[in-house]
């Protein structure tokens, strides 16, 4: 039998999946589909914004103390947070996609959006670094004719009325592939080949000014990433730098691909297309999950179980049209109003944030499911990542980190690691 089943195949699934390999648990991973990964930007945001406050966070350190009693990091403890993110960038430089902070270690940094605003993040991969806009060398944003989801001239004009010296300049798209239509994703295949990547490096040395930082749209090798990387700022003497682009996001699906082949290579199998459509309790436990398949339903079983699906952008709750308002395989208990008139304040882009988003599955201090009144749901099941409440990880921009940090808890707390806990002073 399974000790650990996670349910999700998102960032907070798959590093609690990784955590609890490496504990020497015998584990699977399945979910419905890819996870988010696919459409972020491929960082880990730590602690963008506070919610009701318009700049950027700093310090994330510095701020966790205000963040509500039960947010998820308020539940992991400052220390924990530390070593997850630590453990994170440990996993990604063994598999060969590096990341790191900004200049200032512990400070968040701006990173170029795709359309030019000023983007807050505590880890990036090194082939984003570069455009760290508190570097003093100008941005040459370089875009391709045709090319589908990257705008370089309304990104760089954006910048340059921020102050940040940047420009903009066309390639033919043929560079890139002899296709006629293509997506980031193929367009990062195609440069997988050193001679078309050597092909656009000749071309961007006709464009390149002396000081200036390229930047480029995400599309520098999907499965040769560094490589290609590598080879364009050796080529051209100059930081290389992507820029993410509109999903589907290549930066996203590399980072996906590299945390799969270490559970692979642990012996971890991820199997996507299964969807939750049942369970069993037996004395207070699950005793197994079955999914959908063509045929009849397949039955998962395992010691523990860790649920990972994601809140209502990950499709971890549903919802309908009466101001129901659920979780999709187990039914926990929610804190989101059972009332649609609550779901939304009357702004759209409301500084406080929609309620809708900051409720979910709140869950005790060893990240268990927990009802209304503090009771553990089911006592072999835990709970990581966007679906937890009390937070609002869209507007905090914690997205990533909390996925990490809880994933990482929840697969100690399921393996019996002792964690060092540094209680994070109560503001």
């Amino acid at each position: 039998m399974l000790d650990l089943l996670v349910i999700g195949a998102g960032l907070a699934g798959l590093t609690a999946a990784l955590r609890a390999a490496e504990s020497g648990l015998r584990v699977k991973v399945i979910a419905k589909g890819m996870g988010a990964l696919h459409w972020s930007a491929g960082t880990v945001d730590v602690l963008g914004y506070l919610p009701g406050s318009e700049p950027p966070v700093r310090s994330p350190w510095e701020l966790l103390p205000r963040l509500p009693d039960r947010h998820p990091y308020r539940i992991v403890g400052a220390s924990a947070l530390r070593a997850a993110l630590a453990q994170f960038t440990a996993w990604t430089a063994a598999a060969g996609l590096p990341y790191g902070g900004g200049a200032v270690a512990g400070e968040n940094f701006m990173l170029p959006s795709p359309v030019g605003s000023l983007r807050p993040t505590y880890l990036a991969p090194q082939a984003q670094q570069a455009g760290d806009l508190s570097r003093p060398a100008p941005l040459a944003v370089i875009g391709f004719k045709g090319l589908r989801d990257f705008y370089p001239q309304l990104l760089a004009d954006n910048l340059a009325a921020q102050g940040i010296p940047a420009r903009a300049a066309q390639l033919p798209f043929d560079l890139l592939t002899d296709r006629h239509d293509a997506n980031t994703v193929q367009l990062a295949q195609a440069l997988d080949h050193p001679a078309r990547a050597e092909r656009l490096a000749a071309a961007l040395r006709n464009v390149v000014q002396p000081g200036e930082r390229v930047a480029l749209p995400a599309i520098l090798g999907l499965h040769r990433h560094a490589q290609t990387h590598k080879l364009l700022a050796d080529r051209l003497g100059a930081p290389v730098c992507e820029i993410p682009t509109l999903p589907p996001s290549v930066p996203g699906i590399r980072l996906t691909t590299a945390l799969r082949h270490r559970l692979e290579a642990l012996g971890v199998r991820v199997e996507i297309g299964m969807e939750g459509i049942g369970f069993q309790v037996e004395g207070g436990e699950i005793a197994w999950v079955e999914t959908a398949t063509s045929a009849r339903p397949l039955k998962h079983r395992a010691r523990a179980y860790l649920l990972a699906t994601g809140g209502v952008l990950g499709g971890g709750f549903n919802s309908d049209h009466t101001g129901h308002f659920w979780e999709v395989v187990f039914g926990l208990p929610l804190t989101v109003a059972q009332d649609r008139a609550e779901w939304f304040r009357p702004r759209f882009f409301d500084p406080a944030g929609q309620p809708v988003f900051h409720g979910g599955v709140a869950v005790n201090d060893s990240l268990q499911p927990v009802d209304g009144a503090g009771r553990t749901v089911y006592r072999n099941l835990w709970a990581a990542g966007g679906l937890l409440a009390h937070g609002d990880p869209i507007l905090e921009r914690s997205l990533e980190g909390i996925a990490v940090a809880t994933g990482v808890a929840a697969a100690d707390a399921i393996a019996g690691i002792s964690v060092p806990q540094v209680e994070i002073e109560r503001g």
